[in-house]
């Protein structure tokens, strides 16, 4: 599965992390920065189930997200999108996408949430004209 990067979400293209921007019931943004990666335009997650984001998006599906560093610092523009969170039949996709771009990290992140038996979520984030 080649990386695909449309000209929608080009910012992020050859970044590791991007800032996830989610909104509180009050309008206040959350930043999290997160590992992603696209496949056929749109954006994939993986996170923890009981994540606040996950939360967030249930509430309210507009987001922004932009490339950043590690720690969330910011490294280009942010763009709004969509997102979602996948069901289960869905995530296949997501998976694959992270796996190819990730690998060995990836891998590894997945053998500790396995082991310490962590429930996960995939979030697809979509621009937002979607």
């Amino acid at each position: 599965m080649a990386e695909q990067t449309t000209p929608y979400f080009a910012g992020l293209h050859r970044h590791e992390y991007a800032n996830l921007i989610t909104f509180r019931k009050n309008g206040q943004p959350v930043v999290t920065p997160v590992w992603f990666a696209e496949h056929n335009g749109k954006i994939y997650i993986m996170t923890t189930a009981n994540a606040g984001k996950v939360k967030r998006i249930r509430n309210n599906p507009h987001v922004e997200i932009g490339p950043s560093d590690r720690a969330g610092k910011p490294l280009g523009p942010t763009v709004p999108a969509r997102a979602r969170i996948l069901p289960p039949e869905e995530v296949q996709i997501a998976r694959e996408a992270l796996d190819k771009k990730y690998g060995l990290m990836k891998a590894m992140f997945d053998f500790f949430m396995n082991v310490r038996g962590v429930e996960r979520a995939w979030i697809e984030v979509a621009p937002a004209d979607m």
